[in-house]
């Protein structure tokens, strides 16, 4: 139903509903991005679809580590100058890139795709653990680092984790507590991050 208060029309409250979906977004900034796109050249807004359009596309997710890529699998799988006996899990692409900022970590990746977090209805089953217990079994890897988030989902999903495979011969370890207990790996420093990587610890 067209929501007339703000001047609204049937376009316009599509649009505010579409944005309103997006993570992090509320119906008041939802409401104003639209009014921002409204106001928006054309010629920008067109740039804009186009990207999204795009990226919808041609990106895919790596059928080995799963994080994002023009190519399966990607450039860090194929990449021989990785060292592929260290494994870092991350829950979200963004953590990848974060950390492949930090120019600390030459090792590998496996992307959860979320955290463990029953009041959202998020299982075990939902996240890419399966793969990365075939990964386990596949390749010779020797060291797991589980980088989760330090919250309390990132917590119970590692835990989680280190029960599945802390028998299968693999050095089990967790970045140092440089990051913020409750805060996210993408929102942190680069300087916290090489930190956190260099100084892991035995879990």
């Amino acid at each position: 139903m067209v929501n007339e208060s703000y001047g609204g029309t049937p376009q316009v409250q599509r649009l505010v509903d579409e944005l309103g979906r997006l993570p992090g977004i509320g119906p008041k900034s939802a409401q104003r991005l639209t009014y921002y796109l409204i106001r928006m050249p054309a010629e920008q807004a067109e740039n804009l679809s186009s990207a999204i359009v795009s990226v919808k596309r041609n990106i895919t997710f790596c059928s080995r580590c799963f994080h994002i890529t023009e190519m399966d699998p990607c450039g860090i799988c194929i990449d021989n100058n990785r060292a592929t006996g260290t494994l870092c899990v991350v829950e979200q692409p963004l953590d990848v890139v974060a950390l492949e900022k930090t120019s600390s970590f030459d090792g590998i990746y496996h992307v959860l795709h979320g955290s463990i977090s029953p009041m959202n209805g998020i299982g075990p089953e939902d996240l890419k653990i399966k793969p990365l217990l075939e990964r386990l079994k596949l390749e010779e890897i020797e060291e797991v680092i589980l980088a989760t988030n330090p919250n309390l989902e990132g917590e119970a999903t590692s835990m989680y984790i280190h029960r599945l495979i802390e028998g299968l011969g693999v050095r089990i370890t967790r970045p140092a507590r440089g990051l913020p207990v409750g805060g996210d790996i993408e929102y942190a420093d680069e300087a916290t991050l090489g930190r956190a990587l260099e100084g892991r610890q035995q879990f």
